[in-house]
């Protein structure tokens, strides 16, 4: 069974329920707040004729499912239905990416890492039939992704990507090239392309040898530079400023050119500087791409998918009626108090 979003970008919106959460407290706590000033809590609400506790909650909770079946509708949870095996021609291509702290770095806007990001998925746009996977690596290196035609799926894992998924710091560059070597099929000698994206901050001794026996296994490996040489300091989101070092020094990280050149000549492949110009590097990344040898391949994918959007919408639908219809007032108390003012 294969389920995916159609559209998981909208699944961002999930994070509003934090918001609500954090609004229901906020007038919880408002309200409870005003009771005390009022006197005693206890006698205080039984002024309050009717009124529960447990309705505005219960409202609130109806509110809150609804917005999450509503985002859930608006992502459209698909199933395939329908799966073919496609023939195609095209190449394998690994995408190592550098998720260390360096990466947070603003001297390329908005941050290294999500321009990375940004030519990750303007890459992936242009592939044609090529297969393609994903390495995320800092201290240590693991693959995120193994290789696949679905792009829609590549794209929802980069859109995952942080530096907190890798406690340990670092820039392995030599651990993500074996990573990547070793998501390749070891049969085949071609037809095989890396392409690692860092900062290179952290000199990596077994980088070059690594390259080295990955190119003798038929892998072609281009490395994209981002970052400035003359270096950025790094953000600390603890403190809101910039990180320091143990003497009081603002850490400056600088983008290591040469080692990612040498990596790349090691990997008979070529190195480009990531800054502004993102569709032109782009575009010599695919332009290498289409130049190699392809290979043909078969791929169990599917074709047609079901939708259930609407069902989703639906429950959405119904949880807000509810609570526009349930009131925070007890309606039975309501009629009781009317009784009572008519007799005589």
């Amino acid at each position: 069974m294969m389920l995916r979003f159609q559209h998981s970008e909208y699944l961002w919106a999930l994070a509003l329920l934090l918001v609500l959460q954090l609004a229901f407290i906020s007038i919880s706590w408002w309200k409870r707040s005003s009771i005390r000033k009022l006197g005693d809590p206890v006698l205080v609400e039984k002024l309050f004729t009717g009124y529960s506790r447990r309705r505005f909650a219960f409202r609130f909770l109806l509110i809150f499912l609804a917005f999450f079946f509503g985002v859930l509708g608006l992502a459209n949870i698909q199933k395939g239905s329908r799966m073919e095996k496609i023939t195609r021609k095209g190449v394998d291509v690994v995408i190592a990416l550098d998720v260390s702290k360096s990466m947070l770095a603003g001297d390329v806007k908005p941050d290294r890492l999500t321009r990375a990001k940004q030519l990750i998925s303007k890459l992936v746009d242009k592939l044609d039939n090529d297969r393609v996977g994903l390495v995320v690596f800092a201290g240590n290196a693991y693959l995120q992704m193994p290789l696949t035609i679905d792009y829609s799926a590549a794209k929802m894992y980069l859109s995952t990507v942080s530096p907190d998924m890798i406690p340990t710091q670092g820039t392995a560059i030599g651990q993500a090239i074996q990573v990547s070597d070793d998501a390749f099929n070891k049969k085949e000698r071609k037809h095989k392309s890396l392409i690692i994206i860092s900062d290179g901050e952290d000199h990596d001794e077994a980088a070059v040898s690594k390259a080295n026996a990955a190119f003798d296994a038929g892998v072609v490996i281009n490395t994209i530079g981002i970052g400035s040489t003359t270096g950025s300091p790094l953000p600390d989101p603890e403190t809101g400023t910039y990180k320091k070092d143990k003497d009081g020094n603002t850490v400056i990280s600088k983008l290591n050119e040469e080692e990612l050149k040498r990596i790349a000549a090691a990997g008979k492949g070529i190195y480009e500087h990531l800054d502004n110009n993102t569709e032109e590097v782009v575009n010599s990344l695919i332009h290498r791409i289409d130049s190699m040898e392809q290979k043909e391949f078969g791929e169990n994918i599917f074709t047609d998918y079901n939708s259930y959007f609407q069902y989703f919408l639906v429950i959405s639908l119904i949880l807000l009626v509810a609570e526009f219809f349930i009131p925070e007032i007890k309606r039975s108390t309501r009629a009781n108090v009317v009784t009572a003012t008519e007799k005589p």
